[in-house]
């Protein structure tokens, strides 16, 4: 792993030491997800809130919209026919503003500009970076881009856009005994370092395992550990709340229920990212790394019925950029080193081994038409 400049260490210290303060006062134990929202949110220690690049060459990860315009074109070709007669764009978590200036420009390209297009961003840090990557573009286009602190009061019409959002949220760490449920959570060991501690669940934990479990083909045996991000319903719930009629499209590492919790699937998919490694110590930069797990789906997909919204698609990112226009976005490319360079983007975005199958891609509607992407693919039968 790379190591620490001085900046990185003093402020991994001071996030070492806010967390053994916390540790300290809540009896030298918290949940995983309470630790998560520590060192990703809090306000000038978590990861999201803090000024670190994050994303692309110099940052920890790389996303589908950063890899290439490619993404952001074919989504601006989904969202285009709601457009038309009117409406707003909201994006959750905008990274660098790579999908706002693929989306406007293709938009532009379509007649389809939205009236606005409202930015909704938690990171100082990125929202920064946003408003660079806006003051390149025309003005025709960064005179409608507005930043929200918050979801619209006002629910709006038109499209909500949310590309690696969902496997950012807080979530909860258990593994199973032969005695039951255990949460797995975060205490010190006995040199004073954070490390895991396990403990009883909790009974609204239990409860929602056995939901879970209830569901599962064959039975978890004792040894198994995964994740749980509870929050993703009452988060769903919220932004559905934000929709008048349109659609929301959503992108992220993930499965549905009956595949993400297989028995065969045993270790969990807590991911953390630094540097482009991949690696499973959440303890080892706090505060410095990307802490992921894959998405529920099925989870997203029953918080979206019970909003009133209708689960009109979901397929792998590979089927929904095929669907979506890919040959002609490719086809716009002028000839000779671009279109090649877009040709190897597109590898990327659609080759099993890289984006392809991994990500998946969820469409939920209120008084909208399912985009034509979803056509092509229907993985409705696994959520």
């Amino acid at each position: 792993m790379p190591g620490l400049d001085a900046a990185q260490l003093a402020q991994s210290a001071t996030v070492r030491s806010a967390l053994h303060g916390v540790l300290a006062k809540r009896g030298g134990w918290l949940p995983f997800d309470e630790y998560l929202q520590l060192v990703l949110y809090a306000p000038g220690l978590g990861y999201y809130s803090a000024g670190a690049a994050k994303l692309g060459a110099a940052g920890d990860f790389t996303t589908a919209p950063e890899l290439s315009p490619l993404f952001g074109g074919c989504v601006a070709r989904q969202c285009a026919p709601l457009l038309r007669g009117g409406g707003d764009v909201l994006e959750l978590g905008a990274g660098t503003g790579a999908l706002a200036a693929a989306v406007l420009l293709r938009l532009e390209a379509l007649g389809a500009l939205p009236a606005n297009y409202y930015i909704l961003e938690v990171s100082a840090d990125l929202r920064a970076r946003q408003q660079q990557r806006v003051l390149q573009l025309p003005a025709v286009l960064r005179s409608r881009v507005r930043w929200l602190d918050a979801l619209p009061a006002v629910p709006l019409r038109g499209a909500i856009l949310a590309n690696e959002v969902a496997d950012a949220l807080p979530f909860q760490c258990f593994t199973v005994t032969a005695d039951g449920y255990r949460e797995r959570g975060v205490g010190l060991d006995g040199h004073g370092e954070l490390a895991w501690e396990e403990r009883a669940a909790t009974p609204a934990l239990r409860a929602e395992l056995a939901r879970i479990a209830d569901a599962l083909p064959m039975a978890w045996a004792p040894g198994y550990r995964g994740e749980l991000c509870v929050r993703a319903g009452g988060w769903l719930a919220g932004v559905a709340a934000a929709l008048e009629a349109g659609i929301m499209l959503l992108f992220d590492y993930g499965l549905g229920r009956q595949e993400l919790y297989h028995p065969q699937r045993d270790a969990g998919t807590l991911q953390c990212h630094y540097r482009h490694r991949a690696h499973g110590d959440p303890f080892l930069y706090p505060g410095l790394q990307d802490i992921t797990a894959w998405v529920d789906f099925t989870r997203l997909a029953e918080a979206a019925s019970d909003a009133a919204l209708e689960v009109a698609g979901y397929c792998t990112q590979a089927a929904f950029l095929l669907g979506a226009g890919l040959d002609a976005e490719l086809g716009a490319a002028a000839e000779g080193l671009e279109r090649a360079r877009l040709v190897s983007q597109a590898r990327q975005l659609l080759l099993p081994g890289e984006m392809g199958e991994t990500f998946k891609a969820l469409a939920l509607t209120r008084d909208a038409d399912c985009p034509p992407a979803f056509t092509v693919q229907d993985l409705r039968r696994l959520l």
